[in-house]
């Protein structure tokens, strides 16, 4: 698949997310039982949530081990609030970002992450302090599936 990458002024999003610590190869066990306590939380919370999507926000900062990952899973929501147990309140970085966007199963997105680095390398940009995945609604029909995915860059 080819990935048309284009650079874009990223708007903060808004996230009640779980903060975990994983390796790479975690993220696909460990983002169900973030977004369930996530989405437990938004049950209590009417109002907080409109039609906000699955964030999933990671932390690329130095000096970390090469395997491991600060990931926020999150859910969009419509204000800032208080946190409360596991759940934060955490934004997206605003600024500027190459973004791609992956349609298809989620066991393809490795494509377009691969497809970002390439032109980030090709262009002369350097990736900054995160990238996030914004994932779109659920189809039965994993080709209609659709994740956009932003690099911040540096």
């Amino acid at each position: 698949m080819a990935y048309a990458v284009t650079v874009q002024t990223a708007a903060p999003r808004i996230l009640a997310a779980v903060h975990r610590q994983v390796t790479v190869g975690e993220v696909a066990k460990a983002f169900a039982p973030a977004l369930d306590q996530v989405w437990a939380f938004l049950r209590g919370h009417p109002g907080l949530r409109s039609d906000g999507h699955n964030v999933f926000l990671y932390h690329h900062a130095t000096g970390q081990p090469a395997a491991g990952l600060e990931v926020d899973f999150g859910v969009e929501v419509t204000r800032h609030f208080q946190a409360q147990g596991p759940i934060a309140c955490v934004e997206t970085p605003a600024g500027r970002a190459a973004v791609v966007v992956h349609r298809g199963a989620y066991s393809g997105i490795g494509a377009a992450h691969a497809a970002l680095h390439r032109w980030c390398s090709d262009h002369g940009e350097l990736i900054g302090r995160c990238s996030w995945e914004i994932y779109g609604d659920h189809h039965d029909d994993q080709s209609k599936l659709e994740t956009t995915i932003f690099y911040l860059l540096a």
